[in-house]
């Protein structure tokens, strides 16, 4: 099954909140006939377009080629959450790689965060960027983990976390569900496809070429690699994929390390004053569960929220059903709300909850499995990605290294064994363990 085209219309964006407050960005033109660059990117989200940016920025001869629209993915559909650090914890990656190489990537995704505030302001992407992200704890023994993960981020990294009690976090977050939590005001959250498709007018006034509804069908690698699409070929000294979880069977290699997976928003009808009700500060949330609920309010005052579970590469017939029942566990009170937008998206995963940036022959990069964690990291990839290219690759080594083990099973059996899994750790957040 092609994930590109199994739960979206060809050449156009889900019917998200997103997509119906996006930027007024033209489409960029189908690929047709022969082309020739230094460097061919396939996927136009975050990673591929940061990458064409930081590549025609040093005059670097780049072609960007999207079977979809820039931004049609995970980058142009998740949470918005510009989170500090990694997606993996620094007591969780210390104990991974060790204290010396857990600093280096807790500065890395420092790095990443700020590289995207630095591309915001630089390139005057009105993307609707706010401070601030709180971890909600949703037991006594959760807050004292994230307490102690606190005391131990200024202790050994100098990071400083707000706690918050269960009256404090109350304040905050109005929910029965949560017990106190941590603060992140360095962290931020924004309007992910706008800045998708501030990259990509960036990264095309810089010099770069963008095709759009440009299927690729073919790779053929070599001391050149040509690149073929339903209309047209690129032929390229380097190739970088920049698919994340739309990859498919464009390399195998890749693809046994990093699985896609579905996740779902919804937007409500603007709260007005009853955003109160929901969030007294416009910060983003986060919580503890292993099918996490995540949500913040719209700058038009609406709930935008994620959660739900769904295992199976069709997203579900009524997914605004399927994220109504995390939504009315953790706000009761809204529990008939009116939905006016819900939408799927795909995403991907490693086994270890780390990016997969890996050189897959000498002129071919990827980077893709930022496991929820790609505001920041898909950014920075592609950056890094440039720079690996330009011979400036300390980033992209420190990530290459980190263990990233195929997931068990094969093409046939990885997505049954993984959607048990995913079932038990549902079952275990419902049952409280």
């Amino acid at each position: 099954m092609n994930l590109l085209f199994s739960n979206d219309t060809r050449g156009a964006y889900p019917q998200s909140w997103y997509a119906a407050t996006g930027l007024d960005l033209p489409n960029f033109p189908r690929l047709e006939g022969d082309q020739r660059v230094d460097v061919c990117i396939i996927g136009g989200g975050f990673t591929g377009l940061s990458a064409a940016l930081h590549l025609a920025e040093h005059g670097v001869r780049v072609a960007v080629v999207d079977a979809h629209r820039v931004g049609f993915g995970a980058s142009g559909r998740n949470g918005g959450q510009l989170g500090s650090g990694q997606r993996q914890d620094q007591q969780v990656l210390e104990k991974m790689v060790g204290q010396d190489a857990a600093r280096q990537m807790w500065d890395l995704g420092e790095e990443a965060k700020q590289l995207v505030k630095d591309l915001i302001a630089r390139h005057d992407i009105e993307c609707h960027l706010k401070p601030g992200i709180a971890w909600a704890g949703t037991s006594a023994g959760s807050v004292n983990d994230l307490h102690d993960y606190a005391e131990h981020m200024q202790r050994g990294y100098g990071y400083a976390l707000e706690t918050l009690d269960r009256e404090q976090f109350s304040k905050l977050c109005p929910s029965p569900a949560y017990h106190g939590g941590i603060l992140d005001m360095d962290a931020a959250h924004l309007h992910p496809l706008r800045l998708a498709q501030g990259l990509a007018r960036a990264a095309a006034k810089a010099g770069a070429q963008i095709y759009e509804n440009s299927l690729v069908t073919q790779v053929t690698p070599g001391d050149t690699v040509t690149v073929q699409t339903e209309t047209g070929r690129i032929t390229a000294d380097h190739l970088i994929y920049a698919c994340n979880g739309y990859l498919g069977g464009l390399n195998g290699e890749v693809a046994a390390r990093v699985m896609p997976i579905n996740n779902f928003v919804v937007a409500t009808e603007p709260l007005g004053e009853r955003a109160q009700e929901v969030l007294a500060r416009d910060v983003a949330i986060a919580d503890d569960l292993f099918v996490i609920n995540y949500f913040r309010l719209s700058h038009d005052g609406r709930l935008l929220f994620g959660g739900g579970e769904s295992y199976g590469y069709r997203f579900p017939k009524d997914i605004a059903a399927t994220v109504r029942k995390p939504l009315s566990k953790i706000y009761p009170h809204l529990k008939d709300v009116k939905i006016d937008y819900a939408w799927g998206g795909t995403l991907a995963i490693t086994m270890k909850r780390m990016p997969h940036i890996a050189r897959i022959a000498p002129n071919i990069l990827s980077a893709s499995g930022y496991s929820g964690h790609g505001v920041g990291n898909a950014v920075q990839a592609g950056k890094l990605l440039a720079e690996a290219l330009r011979g400036q690759s300390d980033g992209f080594d420190a990530y290459a290294a980190l263990p990233c083990p195929r997931f068990p099973g094969g093409p046939a059996l990885r997505f049954p064994l993984l959607t048990l899994a995913m079932t038990w750790f549902a079952l275990r957040d419902r049952l409280g363990l």
